[in-house]
């Protein structure tokens, strides 16, 4: 496939401009140049240097990203594939045309109008589905992964125009948050969605995500920041110590069921919280209802049009430019005899020396369905067909010439001997052959006779006896050759 002059070549994979920034990452258009003219738009997030040049972070990062490619639902973005050079990592993800919930809730607002109360309960109802997943995922053997994604916040919530919000970054911030924690003794990152347990170090659980998605819900619904402060600390002490108010104190148009599953998911005793992100979304849907996925996708396309359509046109003129027909010839595809059926990511040293850390999500191997047959053994394949088909149309032919050949059968005959009466004496050749009662002539049994003209009488000519002749031998009639064809004998045909 070609290389537009915009792009540069990763792998197996195109990396364009760049689509949002981070703190960590940035994430980029990616297209994927897969065999036999293959390709797919991704999106790729590239690690910041500082995080791709530490060899601790390379090994808890790629074991993470792994364990994170074990997650499989509608409300989780997938991780693709991981590449990783000597100074850079890249993650792959599904592309998903939509918006960040933060950046969707920063419109709303701008707006000055609060948010659909059934649309926010759809998208975080989904999304605590998508962390319901996460945390069962299994391992190929079966056993518990026990994944906590640790950082839910409106930052990584992707909101879709198909009407599906998904969870971002599995992983990720699991192996950052282990990078913090073993280096520096504290924990870095967005501590206003952090659990209290969380941030005394203890043991997360999914009870922890459980906290986080609480906080995201009551503020979609107030529209304002729950733990909003000058400095760090003033965060955690609010987190730990301020009593919270029910999101209907701030928002009087949130209904009194909303406050009940809010609040609940934000007890600070991880016990007296759900007991899973499920539970807590299916009395989300039950207590305050949900809208349909067309109605979502609605609500995002009025809130981020302009800058929808300004992606979808960069998709557009990335696709178009990096397909294999936009080169003028100068990149037609090899054959699939001559395509490479694997694809080799350079890995650090680290990488290298732990076999196990490297990503196998999404190995490409293209085998053709039908096998290719050599020339020559096309034509001598075509050679025997030919010779095949010629000597069954002969046999069919002279098959046909013999049948024609051979006379019709005869009508079934009278039977070979009819003992006359007594008084019918010998008849000599000159004479007229006498006339003789039907009734006087034995009947044959399987010979039907007529009830309704019992007193009919018909005359029966004698046939006169031959001249004397030898007698051929026609017993069978005919003889058979060399070549089993038929030749009937000319005695026997008088």
């Amino acid at each position: 496939m070609p290389t537009p002059a915009s792009a540069r070549l990763i792998g197996r994979y195109l990396l364009f401009g760049e689509i949002a920034s981070g703190g960590m990452a940035t994430v980029h258009f990616g297209r994927l140049s897969g065999p036999a003219g293959f390709s797919r738009t991704v999106a790729i997030k590239k690690l910041h240097p500082q995080y791709a040049k530490d060899p601790d972070f390379v090994s808890m990062f790629l074991d993470e990203a792994r364990l994170a490619a074990r997650i499989q639902h509608p409300n989780v973005v997938p991780t693709l594939d991981v590449v990783a050079t000597d100074e850079e990592i890249f993650l792959v993800m599904e592309y998903v045309q939509g918006e960040s919930l933060a950046r969707l809730l920063r419109s709303v607002r701008s707006m000055m109008t609060p948010a659909d109360t059934h649309v926010m309960a759809t998208v975080m109802a989904g999304v605590l589905h998508g962390l319901h997943a996460a945390h069962e995922a299994k391992s190929e053997q079966g056993e518990p992964l026990g994944i906590v994604h640790r950082d839910v916040s409106p930052q990584n919530i992707l909101v879709g125009v198909d009407g599906v919000p998904r969870v971002l970054d599995f992983g990720v911030a699991k192996a950052v948050g282990r990078l913090q924690t073993t280096r520096e003794g504290q924990i870095k990152g967005k501590l206003a969605y952090m659990a209290p347990e969380q941030l005394h170090g203890a043991v997360v659980t999914r009870q922890t995500d459980v906290y986080a998605a609480a906080v995201v819900t009551w503020e979609a619904l107030t529209g304002k920041r729950l733990f909003q402060e000058d400095n760090e600390a003033a965060i955690v002490t609010a987190i730990l110590q301020r009593t919270v108010v029910p999101p209907s104190e701030i928002a009087s148009h949130v209904p009194l069921a909303f406050d009940r599953v809010v609040m609940r998911g934000l007890e600070r005793d991880p016990a007296r919280r759900y007991a899973s992100a499920r539970e807590m979304a299916l009395d989300m849907e039950r207590c305050v209802g949900v809208a349909s996925a067309s109605e979502v996708g609605e609500w995002v396309e009025s809130l981020a049009h302009d800058e929808l359509l300004k992606r979808a046109s960069r998709v557009t003129e990335i696709e178009s430019a990096s397909s294999p027909s936009s080169a003028g010839g100068s990149g037609a595809l090899p054959s699939v005899r001559e395509m490479p059926t694997t694809v080799t990511n350079s890995l650090p040293d680290v990488v290298q020396a732990q076999p196990e850390l490297r990503s196998d999500v999404s190995s490409i191997a293209v085998s053709p369905i039908l096998p290719l047959v050599p020339r020559h053994a096309r034509s001598r394949t075509a050679v025997v067909a030919g010779t095949a088909i010629a000597g069954t149309l002969l046999v069919v032919f002279l098959v046909l010439l013999v049948f024609r050949r051979e006379p019709p059968t005869a009508p079934a005959a009278l039977p070979a001997a009819v003992p006359l009466p007594a008084s019918v004496a010998p008849v000599p050749p000159s004479a007229d052959p006498p006339t003789v009662p039907v009734s006087d002539l034995p009947i044959a049994t399987e010979t039907p006779t007529s009830t309704s003209t019992p007193t009919t009488r018909r005359r029966i000519y004698m046939p006169r006896p031959a001249a004397a002749s030898p007698t051929p031998d026609c017993d069978p009639p005919f003889t058979i050759d060399g070549v089993g064809h038929k030749h009937y004998k000319p005695a026997c045909l008088k």
